[in-house]
């Protein structure tokens, strides 16, 4: 390469896609998720868990914020999710347990609060549950289909090298052996079992009523509350009272976070999750493009 080569070229570059990099810096600019502004007289703060739970790290950086602030002395944690996996539902659930210990988090159950986001809300200091929401769906759960008879009309046909004779459980293309169905049903067993435990512990139930809270039963607020899942039915104003008399805050102020004026606009066309949603995606299309884009032009 010339000397001058090394000065003209990335200008050149620059110059070619100035407009496709001032759009993503724009995008960047509008879409990039706010950080909470840390108000030096705020006292409690709310935090959310909505949707499938797929993952734990981006729920758990925001706790580990508040968790950083000494000067909270309380969390709500509204819940409205149907569950999820096993493994991040217990991280979350575990987070808030240390958490509960420190100062006091109360949970409100908004819409769902079932299977993995009840595991994950379950060591809160109190959960209270809106009348219409629907609470437990304490089960475990692993779904397959046998598609060999459609791969035979489509002409396809597996090849497998394994090493393990469970290796290939839970397989598409053929029904499952026995001692494959056998190994499944003893792994959701274990991991049900589990699950119940550390509801009845969490909850102070006896696991001997596990047929009444368990199984896999969806229940109403009220069934709930009956079964000692939940502490109360209300609304959230209900959940936040409960806050700041188990926090002993009497003028509670909330922490807030930064909205531009794009992330409000969103919320008042789709509302605030599936804005939530958008922003969410559009930032991880963003660092994905950007991934590929820095790959194209070294």
């Amino acid at each position: 390469m010339r000397f001058v080569d090394f000065f003209v070229k990335p200008l050149e570059f620059i110059g070619k896609h100035l407009k496709a990099l001032v759009f993503l810096l724009v995008l960047v600019l509008i879409f990039m998720p706010k950080q909470e502004t840390i108000l030096e007289e705020a006292n409690l703060a709310r935090i959310d868990l909505y949707g499938t739970i797929l993952q734990s790290d981006t729920f758990l950086q925001e706790l580990e914020l508040l968790e950083e602030n000494p000067k909270l002395k309380g969390i709500l944690l509204v819940i409205d999710s149907p569950g999820g996996a096993i493994a991040p539902s217990i991280e979350i659930s575990e987070a808030i347990k240390r958490l509960n210990a420190k100062i006091p988090v109360i949970v409100y159950a908004q819409g769902s609060m079932a299977s993995g986001s009840y595991l994950a809300g379950v060591w809160a200091d109190s959960i209270v549950a809106n009348r219409g929401a629907l609470l437990g769906s304490i089960g475990v759960i692993i779904n397959g289909a046998d598609i060999s008879e459609l791969a035979d009309k489509l002409g396809i046909k597996p090849q497998t090298i394994k090493a393990g004779i469970y290796k290939e459980a839970g397989t598409l293309m053929r029904p499952w052996n026995k001692d494959e169905e056998q190994m499944l049903e003893d792994l959701v067993q274990e991991q049900y079992w589990m699950f119940v435990e550390e509801v009845a512990n969490a909850r102070k139930l006896d696991v001997a009523q596990e047929p009444n809270f368990g199984q896999g039963r969806i229940l109403s607020a009220k069934g709930a509350l009956e079964l000692g899942l939940v502490d109360r039915v209300g609304s959230i104003y209900d959940a936040q009272i409960l806050l700041f008399e188990k926090a002993n805050v009497l003028e509670p102020k909330w922490l807030k976070k930064e909205k531009d004026k794009i992330e409000v606009y969103l919320e008042k066309i789709f509302g605030e999750k599936i804005a939530l949603g958008i922003q969410n995606g559009i930032v991880k299309g963003l660092e994905q493009f950007s991934k590929v884009f820095a790959k194209g032009s070294v």
